[in-house]
């Protein structure tokens, strides 16, 4: 045969290679592969061995490349990634069947292992029920005590600054929470969004008779407020206190006001009172779910007989008004007798849950998270070392037994083993022979190996000359 023909020699099947088996590729030197006792790794009896794939017997892929890559498939995500290690932390605290019956107190353990199961199913239920909790908002109604007092400087005739010889007042606006048993206080003019102090008009003037304050994002949070303005008559004055609602809140068109049993509230609570008198006077259409077949009061609110429901957010806009402003009037007396007391008001208030800060402290921590872990760690160590002794003990006890016939089904393993991870087709132990070499398949692998050394080296020929005279 020579390396010029044109069509291939009748192939001749190679013994001990299954049909449509391929050849080595170009450049494999022929031969048998090496002896199977000679430097093959140690691997244990009925254990695939370590760096193999037993579902493919071919080799594993070196280390830091994904087997999913190296065949072409997706590569699982880092989710599944931690789902199936969960899966798998969790098999392996299980004691085998054989391990619990050589050992009955372990019974006790596997007890412990359900309940373990069925706690962190409780926790984790827990948690999302936290998560969902802390997604609404957690009010609670408490008193704000408001405290309004003043003072009067009479007028000094040999004092030597200008404020001395000038009679005057002030006027002190203060609260504190009630019953607050959170650790950090909140400032008086937190729970405010704005105050406005009006003074009789007729004594200050239209332009000095209002001091306003109103909240802005730099605003630095104080315990009280403190006016002072001259003058030696009692002064009429009226407080307008605007809360700071959180969410904001919104008084009710008189109308919608009287049809929902509302007036000041969240516009969340207003589309589910609205909602509510739907479904409680049935306004849904039968036939299309998503429309409101109004009756005359929500008409007359509405200004139509018929709206989808997604509509209603966007008209309320318009019915929709800034809350009212909580209104003290007081009386600033110049009177001596009248400085020692003080007018007190309650206010109702909406403050933060304190178990809110719990509920989030205790999503956040990782502490217990920690010590759970290296409690985990340890039980995953001693179940490896218990399926350990186990191997030992069904060693010691199968030579024990039958010494002779042991080491001969090792020695078997192994050959099977090693078998699987040279990935050659055939028979080991009759190609290492000089004799299965003789055989009429050899002259033609011979010379398909020379043709093909032949076509690789014409082609690095062709490439050098391509390379040269360019």
């Amino acid at each position: 045969m020579t390396p010029g023909l044109q069509h291939p020699p009748t192939v001749v099947q190679r013994p001990g290679m299954p049909s449509g088996a391929r050849m080595p590729h170009q450049g494999a030197p022929m031969g048998p592969p090496g002896s199977p006792y000679m430097g093959s790794p140690a691997v244990r009896p009925g254990l695939a061995p370590a760096g193999m794939e037993p579902a493919r017997k071919r080799a594993a892929p070196p280390p830091g490349q994904n087997p999913a890559q190296s065949q072409g498939q997706p590569v699982p995500t880092a989710s599944a990634r931690s789902r199936s290690a969960k899966r798998r932390k969790m098999a392996d605290k299980i004691l085998p069947q054989r391990i619990r019956e050589l050992v009955p107190e372990s019974q006790a353990y596997m007890d412990l292992l359900a309940f373990e199961r069925k706690l962190d199913q409780t926790i984790m239920r827990k948690r999302v029920d936290i998560q969902e909790a802390l997604k609404r908002p957690m009010k609670q109604k408490r008193k704000l005590r408001l405290y309004i007092s003043n003072t009067f400087n009479p007028a000094k005739p040999d004092a030597e600054d200008s404020d001395g010889s000038i009679a005057s007042w002030e006027l002190r606006v203060e609260g504190k929470l009630l019953d607050d048993p959170s650790k950090q206080k909140r400032k008086f003019s937190s729970f405010f969004k704005s105050l406005v102090i009006e003074l009789d008009k007729d004594l200050y003037g239209p332009d000095n008779h209002l001091v306003e304050w109103h909240r802005t994002p730099t605003t630095q949070e104080t315990d009280g407020f403190q006016v002072k303005r001259p003058g030696d008559l009692s002064v009429r004055c009226t407080l307008l206190l605007m809360l700071d609602y959180q969410p904001p809140q919104f008084k009710l068109d008189p109308r919608l006001a009287r049809l929902l049993g509302l007036h000041t509230q969240s516009r969340s609570a207003i589309v589910q009172a609205l909602w509510q008198y739907v479904k409680t006077n049935r306004l849904q259409d039968s036939h299309d779910k998503e429309y409101i077949n109004g009756d005359k009061y929500f008409q007359q609110i509405f200004d139509c007989p018929r709206l989808k429901f997604s509509e209603i957010p966007q008209r309320l806009t318009a019915l929709l008004l800034p809350p009212d402003p909580i209104v003290i009037n007081h009386v600033i007396s110049v009177d001596p007798s009248d400085q020692k007391k003080t007018a007190c008001y309650d206010i109702d208030v909406e403050v933060e849950e304190p178990l809110k800060g719990q509920m989030s402290s205790f999503l956040l921590s990782t502490a217990n998270q920690q010590e759970i872990s290296a409690l985990d760690s340890k039980i995953h160590e001693t179940i490896e070392s218990i399926n350990q002794l186990k191997i030992q003990r069904d060693f010691m006890l199968s030579f024990s037994r039958d010494p002779k016939g042991y080491v001969q089904d090792l020695l078997r393993s192994q050959s099977r083993d090693l078998k699987v991870m040279t990935d050659v087709a055939g028979n080991p132990e009759e190609e290492r022979r000089a004799e299965f070499y003789h055989q009429p398949w050899s002259q033609e692998a011979v010379s398909r190996y020379f043709y093909c050394k032949i076509q690789q080296r014409r082609q690095e020929l062709e490439q050098s000359l391509v390379v040269r005279n360019t």
